[in-house]
C-alpha cells in the first residue's frame, strides 16, 4: 500500500462549502445522535479520494444503513485515522496544537469521560492556540470557529499525515 499526500485544500474547500448546509448525498444524522464526524469523514474524504470498505472496521459510505462504525462515531474514527497498518484512506498521529494543519481533526471530550465531537481544521493562526485555531463542525453548525469557543473537559489533535491508496 502506498502513501499519497492529503489534499488538505479540498478538505477545507468541502468544510466551507457544506459547514451550514448537508450535501444531499449523505444521511443527516443530525437528530439521531449528531452529525459532526459524518461531516468530518465527508471533508477527510474529500481530502483523500479513497474509502476503505473493510466491514466492521473500514471507513466507508454507502448509506445511511450501510457505513461503518468510523464514518459517523468519534472514537471509532478515532480508531480508524491512528490505525497501525496500511489500509485505505487517510491516516493520522496524535499530534499537538502546534503541529495542527488545515484539514487536520480534533476531538472533544465534553465531560471527561468520553469523546463527543470531531470539528475539522479550516485555519491556523500563529502562534496555534485555541484561538487561533479555526474549525468547522456539524452538530452546532460552524464554519470559522476558534477552539477557544467550545466549553470542553478534553481536547485532541489528529494530523493527517497522508492516505494510503491500493
Amino acid at each position: 500500500m502506498e502513501l499519497f499526500p492529503y489534499d488538505r485544500a479540498a478538505a477545507v474547500r468541502y468544510a466551507h462549502r457544506w459547514a451550514f448546509a448537508r450535501n444531499p448525498r449523505y444521511y443527516d444524522y443530525e437528530w439521531i445522535g449528531g452529525d459532526c464526524t459524518n461531516f468530518a469523514s465527508q471533508c477527510l474524504y474529500a481530502g483523500s479520494r479513497v474509502m476503505d470498505y473493510t466491514p466492521t472496521f473500514g471507513w466507508y459510505y454507502v448509506d445511511a444503513n450501510d457505513k461503518a462504525p468510523a464514518w459517523t462515531g468519534v472514537p471509532y474514527l478515532y480508531n480508524y485515522l491512528t490505525r497501525a497498518h496500511a489500509a485505505p484512506g487517510p491516516a493520522a498521529r496524535d499530534a499537538a496544537i502546534g503541529d495542527l494543519l488545515p484539514g487536520d481533526i480534533v476531538q472533544l471530550s465534553f465531560d471527561g469521560a468520553r469523546w463527543a465531537h470531531t470539528p475539522v481544521v479550516v485555519a491556523v493562526g500563529s502562534p496555534r492556540t485555541p484561538d487561533s485555531v479555526l474549525v468547522a463542525a456539524h452538530s452546532e453548525d460552524a464554519d470559522n470557529r476558534p477552539l477557544s469557543d467550545y466549553d470542553y473537559a478534553d481536547i485532541r489533535f489528529l494530523h493527517v499525515f497522508g492516505v494510503y491508496k491500493p
